[in-house]
């Protein structure tokens, strides 16, 4: 690899302590597909594998400025924005992306959990379909926050695909929606001017999956940077995420983290 010529990405997202996911997930996959990887935080958090304890979220002004920071002196190829649950805090995000004319924007839409469970505001989410969502080259929602964009209700394959056009219709972004096993064993429906593919799921049997969506979003980022098409961008991310959980990493005594750097050379081999 040219290091002179490496592409760069920014992910703006909360800090997991753990490491398995927020920034520290991404960081870690920008690294593993090749890019150089920087971080805006929103939030401090205090977790583990077991679930989250505490949340320090940053001002509106020092996010800002950690924005600028990065803009003014390596700017990104890609940028990745993960869950900010402060209508202020998306607003900051969605002024300074458009100012500076952030390019191959990923947002990964956390609202609601899997659970059904709403993690941000009513303000926050209306905020982001507002003025971050329209700025934004791809969204990856899983089926829950896919419901509250289209708003339809999701049952079927059928139903992705309405919902996908949708979602794409009213903000203007390509669409990556997450089916889960909810759905359909965990396919993933790409819809891209007109156009709709499906990424069939590869079933691994591993529990530990805390930072999926985190690391999946990281990579397409990371591999739009790089200069390849949606089709491929995902393709290539989903089979790093394969990747990940094949190497059957066991940390922790909850949901543990993927092994983000599975292809790296074992640190014995180093030492």
């Amino acid at each position: 690899m040219n290091y002179s010529k490496i592409k760069t990405a920014l992910t703006i997202a909360g800090s997991d302590t753990s490491g398995g996911a927020g920034i520290q997930a991404d960081l870690k996959t920008m690294l593993a597909n090749g890019v150089y990887g920087m971080s805006a935080t929103t939030a401090l958090t205090a977790q583990n594998t077991m679930g989250v304890t505490a949340i320090s979220e940053v001002t509106s002004e020092f996010l800002e400025q950690q924005l600028d920071a990065v803009f003014t002196d390596i700017f990104p190829d890609a940028v990745k924005i993960g869950m900010t649950a402060s209508d202020k805090l998306i607003e900051v995000i969605a002024e300074r992306l458009s100012f500076y004319k952030a390019k191959n924007i990923v947002v990964d839409p956390v609202m609601v959990a899997t659970s059904g469970a709403r993690l941000i505001s009513e303000n926050a989410i209306a905020v982001m379909k507002e003025k971050l969502l329209p700025l934004a080259a791809l969204v990856t929602p899983n089926i829950p926050e896919a419901e509250v964009l289209s708003g339809i209700k999701i049952t079927s394959n059928t139903n992705m695909e309405k919902a996908a056009f949708l979602i794409n219709k009213k903000y203007g972004c390509a669409v990556l929606l997450k089916g889960g096993h909810r759905i359909n064993d965990a396919n993933d429906l790409l819809y891209e001017n007109g156009e709709m593919t499906w990424f069939e799921g590869v079933r691994i049997d591993n529990p530990n999956t805390h930072g999926t969506g985190c690391t999946l979003s990281s990579a397409i980022a990371s591999n739009l940077a790089k200069g390849y098409d949606f089709k491929t961008a995902v393709r290539l991310a989903k089979k790093y995420i394969s990747g990940a959980l094949s190497a059957m990493l066991d940390l922790g005594k909850g949901s543990g983290p993927l092994n983000h750097g599975f292809g790296l050379k074992d640190i014995s081999e180093i030492t």
